[in-house]
């Protein structure tokens, strides 16, 4: 969501010549932050879920769904509600909060208390999820559903797609030829952000995802829905010069993207160390859980031949000008700069003898004045050139208002640039005059669409994160790697067809305090930590991994990595490499969990194992595989209006436990029907 500031915000002619103040009291703020808070030790582990609905409005006899554009409506209707919820009634499922995001029809949900780190919370995550998509479902009309689907497949489709319809000829802040402007949220951040990304850029943003041929698509496929001779704004015959591009889904608005709706995790560590050791840890995982969860194949009424949102959602805030993007030579320009704002890392973070200087092999842009000043503070040479990293881009809003600031009791102009970089990781420094300590947002994965597979994803990260930290497991590649697996993650059944880059030894070497891959119940219950397991998967803080005893590696770090299947990654190829499922369920051995509690982790578990080897198909399969079995469906790549009201309709029938699909889901899946969260209408 970004951060939701009052005020007036400023166009990009008057913002950006505050972009040096802006950037200059954000390191300022940033400072301040780290002087006060690196020493900082021993906050709990808690975590926490954001789950992102888009709210369909369905009309029977029409055989038409369209996203309803309530969003106002619906919130108001729900924060007096969660504010008078009495918990206490069920402390499994506390009152959640709901917050607006991008698109009209969006909602944001949260737990309303952040996950502890007893087991009891962790089983309950998904009736926690399933609580929060009945409320608001109980707040919505009779004929609106919240779904929880990444792309709505008619977005942008000439004709009626929002409810109420708004014709795209006043996208006063896209120029978007295809949305209007209503579709955006309202608050004053969200229409500034997109002109100002526009105007920065000096042209709309261009997004083009292939086309998925079938048997009956044009070749080539030029597409007849887009309005080639509209001459409204100055960019309308950009898409005719050259900007859409032939057997391709063109689309040319930030809405495009940051419309999508997805799953993200945050969690807090014990100190600053171990939050940069999560982060690093994470950084691999990001591709392979994109891939996992790929949920999105459906574009602007058209089958794409991708399964993801990220090279959507990347081109949609893309504000680089021809300069940054290597197009022109640098003249008004200070950096040239290879990805999007919204993109993959750049860069590993830990101070860990672990973290190589090899692996940050990518071209790394970064303001040397910010990073000379952060060094001369006493910050170190990685976190430096992170952040000073992140600080080549300029500030997209700023609000007149809040340009001065007191910099020791705010930190809103380093949140202005952090919480404008949208990358598949955020490291999160503590916020002013809060409790909260570091964080890691883990944001790569696409939402799916039950509360079952929600939950299944969150509790195998937050299972997964504690294996890498009390295990000290190694999961480094470079991050050239990294990228080519994201390139990967997204190609069409990517799960089945490709292989992707990871680490061969994920344990320890031989240390003085450990024997190769010490006993897992001894790295995790030493007296180093003071906290034992029992009733307990989240102990507050783990020992770094100590050095080894053969000294410091020395080897090609190519010969660390191999290329794995999904399968082996996920499933463990022979007894060299266990796969992600092993190191979980080694840990999973060490705890005193009851039977409910098992069997519960053990369908998650599953799920995860299936859909890595193939026995379940992703959502993306899936759905692709339901547009084409359609009867109405003419095997030329179009999901038409028909298509798409059965797709929604069957969506939110198998979330509820109502229709059966044992493709997607395990055979046992009820759905919500059984589960004391529930409150369906």
């Amino acid at each position: 969501m970004g951060l939701l500031s009052l005020g007036t915000p400023l166009a990009w002619d008057e913002a950006k010549q505050y972009a040096d103040h802006v950037r200059y009291n954000g390191i300022t703020q940033f400072l301040n932050t780290w002087d006060r808070l690196k020493d900082r030790y021993g906050d709990e582990l808690l975590w926490g879920d954001e789950v992102e609905y888009m709210v369909v409005e369905l009309d029977a006899e029409a055989k038409s769904a369209v996203l309803s554009l309530c969003q106002t409506d619906v919130l108001a209707r729900l924060t007096p509600l969660t504010s008078s919820i009495d918990a206490a009634t069920d402390d499994s499922i506390t009152a959640p909060t709901f917050h607006p995001e991008y698109g009209r029809y969006m909602l944001e949900s949260t737990p309303g208390s952040p996950y502890t780190g007893c087991l009891r919370d962790l089983v309950s995550v998904e009736s926690n999820m399933r609580f929060r998509r009945n409320l608001a479902r109980k707040n919505m009309r009779s004929n609106q559903i919240p779904l929880t689907f990444t792309s709505f497949p008619r977005l942008g489709v000439p004709g009626k797609f929002t409810s109420p319809y708004y014709d795209p000829s006043d996208a006063i802040s896209s120029h978007s030829l295809f949305l209007p402007e209503e579709i955006t949220n309202p608050h004053a951040r969200f229409p500034t952000l997109t002109a100002n990304i526009r105007r920065r850029r000096r042209s709309k943003v261009a997004i083009n995802l292939p086309i998925f041929v079938d048997e009956r698509t044009p070749r080539p496929f030029v597409d007849p829905t887009i309005p080639w001779e509209r001459n409204i704004y100055p960019e309308d015959p950009e898409a005719k010069n050259g900007a859409a591009l032939v057997d391709h889904i063109y689309m040319d608005a930030m809405g495009f993207g940051m419309g999508c709706c997805c799953l993200q995790l945050t969690f807090q560590a014990c100190h600053v160390g171990e939050s940069r050791r999560l982060y690093d840890a994470f950084v691999p995982l990001g591709p392979i859980m994109l891939a996992l969860t790929a949920a999105s194949p459906l574009w602007r009424g058209y089958i794409a031949d991708v399964d993801c949102r990220w090279n959507v959602i990347a081109g949609s805030v893309d504000d680089r000008t021809e300069e940054e993007r290597g197009l022109k030579p640098l003249k008004d320009n200070k950096f040239q700069i290879p990805k999007s704002r919204y993109d993959s890392i750049d860069w590993y973070l830990s101070e860990s003898w672990m973290n190589r200087p090899e692996y940050n092999d990518n071209p790394f842009p970064y303001d040397t004045s910010i990073y000379d000043r952060l060094r001369e503070h006493g910050v170190d040479d990685l976190l430096s050139k992170h952040v000073a990293h992140l600080f080549i881009r300029d500030p997209i809003v700023v609000y007149s208002e809040l340009i001065d600031q007191d910099n020791t009791t705010s930190t809103d102009h380093f949140e202005n640039i952090q919480s404008t970089n949208w990358q598949t990781l955020r490291f999160k420094p503590p916020p002013a005059n809060s409790p909260i300590g570091w964080r890691v947002e883990f944001r790569s994965m696409e939402v799916q669409m039950t509360d079952f597979e929600n939950a299944a994803f969150a509790v195998f990260i937050v299972l997964l994160s504690r294996a890498v930290m009390s295990m000290n497991l190694n999961f480094y590649v470079p991050i050239s790697k990294v990228d080519e697996n994201m390139r990967r993650a997204q190609q069409r059944d990517a799960v089945r067809s490709s292989k992707f880059v990871f680490r061969k030894n994920v344990f320890p070497p031989p240390s003085r305090t450990n024997s190769g891959s010490a006993s897992l119940a001894t790295a995790v219950n030493g007296t180093t930590n003071g906290i034992g397991l029992k009733h307990r998967i989240l102990p507050n803080c783990f020992p770094p991994p100590a050095l080894p005893e053969e000294g410091l590696p020395k080897g090609s770090v190519d010969d660390e990595y191999d290329e794995y299947t999904m399968d082996e990654i996920i499933n463990g190829r022979g007894v060299a490499f266990p796969g992600l499922l092993g190191l979980v369920k080694d840990y999973l051995n060490t705890l005193d969990m009851k039977d409910a509690e098992s069997q519960k982790i053990d369908s998650y578990l599953d799920l995860i194992r299936c859909r890595a080897n193939g026995t379940l198909k992703t959502p993306a399969t899936w759905i692709r595989d339901f547009v084409r079995a359609h009867p109405a469906y003419k095997s030329d790549s179009v999901v038409s209006e028909e298509i798409n009201y059965d797709l929604m309709v069957a969506v939110d029938e198998i979330e509820r436990g109502v229709r059966r699909a044992p493709d997607l889901l395990p055979k046992d899946y009820t759905g919500g029907k059984e589960d004391p969260g529930c409150l369906h209408k």
